[in-house]
């Protein structure tokens, strides 16, 4: 079972190819944001990984991560799967924006369809 530590938080067991951003409001109780309904468009999902990051990424993780510029700065959680153990630091929640809420409920698979690739250098 892999273990999430989310800064400032605490440790957790999570479930096996649980998705992070699920993992990161339900396990751990923080309010992350996910506007878009975790489809990889909208960003808030972002987080930075302290230790145990992925080398691999959806390719719509990559995309939108190019396009907004944001690539090698962050990583979008509603992109990744709970595979392994891993650190991170969730930069956008409800608390921290003032926004109404975190938005639609993740689905419990990564949306849209995962196609797997190797993160840049």
């Amino acid at each position: 079972m892999p273990r999430l530590e989310v800064e400032g938080v605490g440790e957790f067991d999570v479930e096996e190819g649980k998705r992070l951003v699920l993992a990161i409001e339900q396990d751990a109780g923080v309010d992350i944001l996910h506007r878009c309904g975790a489809y990889a468009k909208c960003t808030t999902c972002r987080i930075e990984y302290l230790e145990g990051e992925p080398e691999r990424m959806t390719r719509a993780e990559l995309e939108v991560l190019e396009s907004r510029d944001l690539l090698g700065q962050a990583r979008l959680s509603c992109q990744t799967v709970c595979d392994r153990d891993m650190k991170v630091r969730p930069l956008m929640t409800v608390s921290s924006t003032g926004l109404d809420g975190p938005g639609p409920e993740p689905q419990p698979e990564i949306t849209p369809e995962p196609e797997w690739v190797e993160k840049p250098s």
